[in-house]
């Protein structure tokens, strides 16, 4: 039975080029048919969807972010990033697979709220005897409804070796790597259109020994999957990195085989000019997380030179603990307003704001033919916003509306023509259910034990 969806009337933004005024979009058994200017066609038993007052964009890509964080948010506020991790690293010690499908239910709901359509979840986390947390993930994600990439992450050095994290969160190097292995396996699917595909994602080169960056490596290119690690976050990892390899991090990145067209990088903000156009020259992708970068005090990315550069960037939230309630439609103002404040009013307009939020995306993932432009073929991942209400109604330019002010309220998003969020209620799982499944994971990890 042919599933139809038709999205008639409103400003529909492709970010494939063209752009309607007054348009429509049609999708079909999940996948979009057909894209144009004026009043849809009439189809028989097709769902029609009044976007009069709105603007229809691609669902937006999430390319960094840590779900189980949504636990620990607002703690260790005027922190420094190791000063955070430090703290953080003794309450994640208590992850278990319960909390994971906890952090995942309210953390995806909330970024289809805000017009997610696709996330990737860098975890890296695994205490000992604490469940099968990838399958936890994997199947709360499902349930949500959206697309998950999930980057599954390692660390090997802890405190005992130099590293930052505790020794009790911390894998061994064959450990990590069957472990990795088995996710891929059980989890990855190359599909087109597929709900989940897996990333080989080592936590940073401070958690993390040489011997597996490198073993990594190796495993995701035989295994055929994309590659993804924190990299450049803040001066004191460059200068750690310096003092223990001789090299900056992107040196040492490239070194142990982690630039490339099937890596992309989470903050990569300490940058030189050199670092920028290797990123560059090697098709190295960068998340860019502004909010995150900005509470932490880490900086600001160079986003106006590494699209100079031709460099792919897309956005992330990161983690909710460093990032908090922030909406993925909202790091697109973030990404502008940070571009401008270093490089003048010109440097990011509100176009290529939400391109980097969607193709950008999904070009990091390597997801650039399925999702991150309205075109027939694409999948359906849509993104309705209600353009009209109070103070956006005077602004002419609907994609300015939704990128310089507050994130404008969801009318509707699609996911493979699947709606997730409806007159800006989530639809797949309630927000309240959403919002209990948060509080119950927060009450674990602070040793409250009612869960209520």
């Amino acid at each position: 039975m042919s599933r139809t969806v038709v999205i008639d009337n409103a400003h529909v933004a492709t970010v494939a080029g063209a752009e309607y005024p007054s348009g429509h979009v049609v999708a079909v058994d999940g996948r979009i048919d057909r894209v144009g200017a004026g009043p849809a066609p009439r189809l028989p038993g097709a769902r029609y969807v009044d976007g009069t007052g709105c603007l229809a964009t691609p669902g937006l890509v999430n390319t960094h972010h840590h779900l189980y964080q949504w636990a620990t948010q607002g703690l260790f506020a005027d922190s420094a990033l190791f000063e955070w991790l430090a703290g953080s690293y003794e309450l994640w010690r208590r992850l278990d697979a319960g909390v994971v499908a906890d952090t995942t239910t309210a953390g995806l709901t909330w970024l289809a709220l805000s017009g997610c359509t696709t996330a990737s979840d860098h975890h890296y986390v695994f205490p000992e005897g604490r469940g099968d947390i990838v399958d936890a993930e994997v199947a709360a994600a499902r349930a949500v409804g959206i697309r998950l990439d999930l980057a599954r992450g390692s660390m090997d050095r802890g405190a005992s070796r130099g590293g930052l994290p505790p020794d009790s969160v911390v894998e061994g190097l064959d450990e990590a790597l069957e472990a990795t292995a088995d996710a891929v396996d059980a989890h990855h699917d190359a599909s087109f259109g597929s709900m989940t595909r897996v990333a080989v994602a080592p936590c940073s080169p401070f958690t993390v020994s040489r011997d597996l960056m490198v073993e990594t490596a190796r495993l995701a290119r035989d295994k055929g999957v994309r590659l993804h690690t924190h990299l450049a976050e803040t001066a004191d990892e460059e200068r750690r990195c310096l003092a223990e390899s001789g090299r900056t991090p992107v040196e040492y990145a490239e070194e142990l085989g982690w630039l490339g067209p099937d890596v992309w990088l989470a903050h990569a903000v300490h940058l030189s000019d050199a670092a920028v156009d290797r990123v560059a020259a090697t098709g190295t992708g960068v998340a860019h997380c502004p909010t995150s970068n900005a509470r932490l005090g880490a900086g600001i990315c160079r986003v106006t030179e590494l699209l100079a550069a031709g460099a792919t960037v897309g956005l992330g939230v990161d983690g909710p603990a460093s990032s908090e309630l922030t909406p993925l439609s909202g790091e697109m103002r973030q990404a502008l307003l940070m571009a401008r404040a270093r490089k003048g009013p010109r440097a990011l307009s509100a176009r290529e704001a939400l391109r980097i939020a969607t193709v950008g995306g999904a070009r990091c993932l390597g997801r650039d033919g399925e999702i991150g432009t309205l075109e027939p073929g694409r999948l359906a991942d849509v993104a309705l916003w209600r353009v009209d209400g109070f103070g956006r109604d005077v602004v002419d330019d609907p994609v300015v509306a939704l990128v310089f002010g507050p994130a404008p309220p969801l009318e509707l998003l699609l996911v493979g023509g699947e709606t997730v969020v409806e007159s800006g209620e989530p639809r797949t799982v309630t927000a309240d259910a959403a919002a209990l499944a948060g509080r119950r994971a927060h009450r674990a990890l602070a040793g409250e034990a009612d869960g209520r």
